[in-house]
């Protein structure tokens, strides 16, 4: 994954006391480690410092955190889009260009990582190391000239972690939601059902999923198979046709619209894809997560905002503040995606989210930490 990912300053759940430091220099220098999902020794008198690596098919981003009260401050974020998974649909490998890109990002991160000495982190990496046949090779190579070492997760993990950093933002009393997470080489969607009762932490949340789907499509994948620089309603319906194939093996899918129908039930969606919906919605000048994380958008803003980027020539989506010409090329297959998951369960309302995987390993880390007491600091290993 990601197509996610519109600034390097995440926020934490709604109401939290959030300090947001700027980026440290790339420079800076310390002891160096391995850095796994273990525990690390931390320095800091403050308490302890967390950390959490998303390692995506389109995305490299990093987040510190220290615990506040029931959710955390930030300290540091990184992000760069490094398009690891470029032209792996159509080979099957990780290119030597597209690798070196990602090392390049990964070094500024190890040394944000030197520079804090999180107590505990967890480094993870998803759909194109996944898929990759050369995807272990390149992690031995990071681990071999970086020293950190990243844990490639299961399609599952993925889903349960990106629920988690977006928990906060289903809304308080509905029945249930349907998360999707539009990434760069896959998107996965849950399906989360509060009849039951709804968990009192968010640590907690992915108990909830009734049921889930990742899907073998996300923003490059779907550019690389349609195009993504001159759209149209042709190629666009295509794409759309595309996704819907997939989203028919969702498990439970004639019952999820069901619920739809009889209960309160909302989309929340976390991706770049979305976010940059809201912003064109906003109609902002630059893009402002602040404005964008926890908006409602309604089906009909949706289909406007969506008609509106089909009328943009490539060039004008290049121009656009909200868009850029990193993601000028992606915005439409990843709305694609989106629409395909609108048109199988409609409703009226989606929240977006601007906030994923690195939060829900902040959170997961640090709401098992609550449970369980300080975790014992433990060296993995020293460069």
């Amino acid at each position: 994954m990601t197509d996610r990912d519109r600034s390097a300053e995440p926020v934490t759940p709604t109401g939290a006391s959030v300090v947001h430091a700027p980026e440290r220099p790339s420079g800076a220098t310390g002891t160096e480690r391995r850095t796994t999902s273990a525990s690390l020794p931390s320095r800091r008198p403050r308490g302890p410092v967390y950390a959490a690596l998303d390692l995506g098919t389109n995305n490299c981003r990093l987040l510190i955190a220290r615990p506040h009260e029931k959710s955390f401050r930030v300290l540091d974020g990184f992000t760069r889009i490094v398009r690891l998974g470029e032209g792996l649909s159509t080979t099957g490998r990780l290119s030597d260009a597209a690798m070196d890109r990602t090392i390049e990002a990964l070094r500024l991160c190890r040394n944000k990582l030197r520079e804090h000495e999180p107590m505990r982190a967890r480094l993870i990496a998803t759909e194109a190391c996944r898929s990759a046949s050369n995807g272990q090779e390149f992690l031995n190579r990071v681990e071999a000239e970086l020293g950190i070492v990243l844990e490639i997760v299961d399609r599952r993990t993925e889903a349960e972690l990106a629920v988690t950093g977006c928990a906060d933002l289903i809304e308080e009393g509905t029945d249930g939601a349907l998360m999707f997470d539009i990434g760069g080489g896959s998107s996965e969607l849950a399906w989360l059902d509060f009849r039951g009762g709804r968990p009192k932490r968010q640590g907690r949340m992915a108990a909830s999923i009734r049921s889930w789907q990742s899907l073998p499509v996300g923003v490059v994948s779907i550019a690389e198979r349609f195009g993504g620089i001159d759209v149209t309603h042709e190629s666009f319906e295509a794409m759309v046709d595309h996704v819907a194939q997939h989203l028919r093996e969702f498990r439970g899918r004639q019952k999820l619209r069901q619920m739809i129908d009889d209960h309160a039930v909302h989309l929340i969606g976390t991706s770049g894809t979305v976010t940059t919906l809201a912003g064109l919605h906003l109609g902002l000048e630059r893009y402002e997560r602040q404005k964008v994380d926890g908006l409602w958008m309604t089906s009909d803003q949706v289909d406007a905002t969506i008609a509106a980027l089909l009328g943009m020539s490539f060039d004008r989506r290049v121009s656009h503040p909200c868009i850029g010409r990193d993601r000028a090329d992606l915005v439409l297959p990843g709305c694609a995606i989106f629409e395909a998951i609108r048109r199988e369960w409609p409703t009226s309302r989606v929240r977006v989210a601007d906030r994923g995987l690195r939060e829900g390993i902040l959170i997961s880390l640090m709401d098992a930490d609550r449970t369980v007491g300080s975790p014992s600091a433990r060296v993995v290993s020293h460069g």
